[in-house]
């Protein structure tokens, strides 16, 4: 009887870990893509004379989706592919190139497990800008200007995240004059930016007898005879010479930081200071004296910080 019931006990010991060690059952759930999408954008001020909207650029955006846990847009994937994330709906998107455009907007709507479903719609806006008269004069002098990088003062180049939580240069600022042992084309060149009376536009001319300042030629903006990659230098460059315009600044960043007012520079084979991926220079400040811009660098995520001065 005592050896049955020893039996009995080891059994069930058996059963017990058996059952402990029985694999688990696991499911993902509904893996079901997200649907039904619809992207829906308003122009801010379309009426029977301004079918395209009264020259703010604004477009009022949403996207609605079955099965949708999160949402990224492109703006403008007439350009690289850059989706953010929809943190509020709608949302107004501010279109800063001048005149009426046509962008594709695409919607990338994620569901559960990962899943994601993709939609596009066409959305045609016109925009019209005119900057303070104040900025013309202090950039141009009404007639023609020109403006050097000015190594005096500490901070007169530096860099910050691309982003409007911090719009300084925060990551690095240069010294006074830290630049000229390896780089002394950034102090060298000079920007002239003139008013062309008679017909109301603005050229920028780009002189530079020591080569661009850049860094990674093919980021560079695409200025003519830079390398395809290399680090930051002096590259040979002839100068150049394009239009320009005055746009809305496309980052949101509010006054008094900013004037919200950028030089748009038509082509690429021009850039003020620093040869960079974009060719929106944000004027931050600007007087009859000093002139305080910011761009994306030549890598994303980058802002670049530069302080000019007129040419003595």
């Amino acid at each position: 009887m005592k050896n049955t019931f020893k039996a009995f006990i080891t059994i069930a010991t058996l059963l017990l870990v058996f059952s402990a060690c029985k694999k688990k059952e696991y499911s993902m759930g509904d893996m079901t893509a997200p649907s039904n999408i619809v992207i829906t954008t308003e122009v801010v001020g379309v009426d029977a004379t301004h079918p395209n909207g009264d020259g703010s650029g604004n477009v009022k955006i949403s996207v609605t989706a079955d099965n949708a846990l999160a949402v990224k847009l492109d703006y403008d994937a007439s350009n690289s592919l850059d989706l953010k994330l929809v943190t509020s709906s709608p949302m107004i998107k501010k279109y800063t190139k001048l005149g009426t455009n046509t962008y594709l907007v695409t919607a990338v709507v994620i569901g559960k497990g990962g899943t994601s479903s993709t939609a596009t719609k066409e959305v045609t806006v016109f925009s019209n800008f005119t900057p303070e008269a104040s900025i013309v004069t202090n950039l141009t002098g009404d007639d023609s200007k020109t403006w050097v990088i000015d190594p005096s003062v500490p901070g007169h180049f530096g860099v910050g995240p691309w982003d409007n939580t911090s719009v300084t240069p925060s990551w690095w600022a240069a010294a006074v004059n830290e630049k000229a042992s390896c780089c002394n084309c950034f102090y060298t060149a000079s920007f002239t930016f003139t008013k062309l009376g008679s017909t109301g536009n603005f050229t920028l001319k780009v002189t530079t007898p020591d080569g661009a300042f850049t860094k990674t030629g093919l980021l560079a903006g695409g200025l003519p005879g830079i390398p395809a990659d290399g680090g930051e230098a002096c590259y040979p460059y002839d100068g150049g010479t394009s239009d320009f315009s005055f746009i809305p600044a496309s980052t949101g960043i509010v006054v008094p930081t900013s004037t919200q007012t950028s030089i748009s520079l038509v082509g690429v084979n021009t850039f003020i200071g620093y040869g960079a991926t974009l060719k929106e220079y944000e004027i931050m400040e600007i007087s009859p004296t000093n002139l305080y811009l910011r761009v994306q660098g030549t890598e994303v995520g980058d802002a670049w910080y530069m302080r000019l001065i007129p040419k003595p």
